[in-house]
């Protein structure tokens, strides 16, 4: 039995510029991301026949790979050459999809991780990256960019620079455990209620990339900005960051954002938030807040009834919890 554990994830800024149709034209993105302490775990198991049994929100038994419907699963299971005698189980700390934590990511990453591990071949993150970005992007056709799949990997905080000819350069934030609390103590996920999948306005978003130039150039240049002040302490930039981010990717698709969303993010303003962003690709899943802590009481009541999600950032990227013989 292998388990796996891989982190979800929240973004600061250049978001956007992590997709094929900008870094490749315009001389590579960036983006600011941290890993976040919601997990998905992931169960791999020897079955004593020759079938397949998967579990997720719903439970598969097949016999063949190809009959797997989860396409996630059943790519996962074909790369890394496990087709058979297995039961896979998935466990989420925020289920359901459209939160914008990069679930779907963190999913395949973890999926990689178990199922490698199952067959006795372990990969780094990097590796476990480019997988995931491949079955994701290239073999699914997903409109979605790369930053979940290596944060996911990876974990920490991070500067991801994605290159024009597909590479990807990986920067840790220089933060000791007390900067990563400092930071944690800084920041609110409020969530919506709201889900929505990310694939539709992403593919608008990359249709629309050379009218939306500007802005997504603007957006790579505020990771740079994010990055210095994250490593200086300077909470109040750090929100500012965020709020440009925010008006430039509202401009990016239609239904990124609404007038519920816009009235959440004034009364949290008012309540003395710096500033933030909507999670993922917009529409929907959780408010991203940076304040000062002695403001988060306030900001709670200002944005009652939406639940809070505690979270602190972790260090931690994909992970083997455990094998058992």
């Amino acid at each position: 039995m292998i388990i796996t554990r891989t982190p979800l994830r929240i973004s600061f800024a250049g978001g956007g510029t992590d997709l094929a149709s900008f870094y490749e034209p315009y001389d590579g993105g960036a983006v600011v991301t941290a890993a976040i302490d919601k997990f998905v775990h992931v169960i791999v198991n020897e079955k004593f026949d020759r079938s397949i049994r998967v579990a997720y929100s719903k439970t598969e038994n097949v016999d063949r790979l190809e009959d797997v419907q989860h396409e996630l699963f059943r790519e996962a299971m074909r790369a890394t050459g496990v087709a058979e005698r297995v039961e896979i189980h998935t466990i989420a700390d925020i289920p359901g999809e459209g939160t914008g934590l990069g679930s779907s990511s963190s999913l395949t990453v973890g999926l990689l991780n178990a199922l490698y591990a199952f067959r006795g071949v372990l990969k780094d993150p990097a590796e476990l990256a480019a997988e995931a970005c491949r079955i994701e992007i290239e073999t699914l056709g997903g409109a979605l960019g790369k930053q979940d799949q290596y944060i996911a990997a990876f974990g920490g905080v991070q500067q991801f620079e994605f290159r024009a000819d597909g590479s990807v350069r990986s920067t840790p934030l220089p933060l000791s455990t007390l900067d990563r609390e400092s930071l944690s103590d800084h920041l609110s996920l409020f969530y919506t209620g709201i889900t929505r999948k990310a694939g539709g306005i992403l593919a608008e978003q990359r249709a629309r990339t050379g009218q939306n130039k500007g802005s997504l150039l603007r957006m790579r240049a505020l990771a740079g900005e994010a990055r210095t002040a994250i490593v200086e302490h300077d909470w109040a930039r750090l929100g500012h960051v965020l709020d440009e981010g925010w008006q430039l990717k509202r401009g990016l698709a239609t239904g990124i954002s609404s007038p519920e969303i816009d009235r959440q993010f004034s009364a949290a303003k008012a309540a003395g938030a710096f500033g933030g962003k909507v999670t993922g690709a917009g529409g929907g899943g959780f408010l991203l807040l940076v304040h000062p802590p002695e403001r988060s009481r306030q900001i709670a009541a200002a944005l009652s009834p939406m639940a809070r999600l505690p979270v602190r950032i972790t260090s931690e990227g994909s992970r083997i919890l455990g094998i058992h013989r």
